[in-house]
């Protein structure tokens, strides 16, 4: 019997691979790449030399947030601004596992269904958005959201 998946490792990995890739030709800090599938699973996971050791934690905590909303983190953080206890509720209905800074964002197939998430950490979370962002656009799918911020390539840390 075969199980079919959400997200092949392939595309996975071509997700992680250009995330990486797109960190290094921006000269970004090290950077940690985690890919869940539909089900909250991790498909692949990559981090860079000289990351502290909470960055797959705090990866998958971007992508398990915004897997587990349906939203991509960074509006989760814009809609949830005003909100911190609901942003806790959420913190314990997760085990922890909520991170609502953008960086997190989801995987959508040709038909426009949501396989899986990407979460990235290392530079700024503008950052790290852009590059899940262009991860998932190297591996023909479509992420949401469909933009980085304006002005990711400004944000300091």
């Amino acid at each position: 019997m075969k199980v079919k998946t959400s997200l092949p490792l392939a595309a996975a990995e071509k997700i992680v691979d250009a995330a990486l890739a797109a960190g290094t030709a921006h000269q970004m800090m090290p950077l940690t790449v985690v890919v869940l599938d539909s089900g909250g699973h991790m498909v692949a996971m990559k981090r860079q030399d000289g990351c502290g050791n909470m960055r797959a934690g705090v990866a998958t905590g971007k992508a398990w947030g915004a897997l587990g909303m349906g939203l991509p983190s960074r509006l989760i953080r814009d809609r949830l601004a005003d909100r911190p206890v609901f942003q806790g509720a959420l913190s314990a209905v997760s085990d922890g596992r909520f991170v609502p800074v953008p960086g997190g964002v989801l995987i959508s197939d040709a038909e426009g269904f949501a396989i899986g998430a990407v979460g990235i950490s290392g530079d700024t979370s503008d950052k790290d958005e852009f590059c899940a962002i262009e991860g998932i656009i190297a591996a023909a799918l479509t992420p949401d959201p469909l933009d980085p911020a304006a002005d990711w390539a400004s944000s300091k840390l």
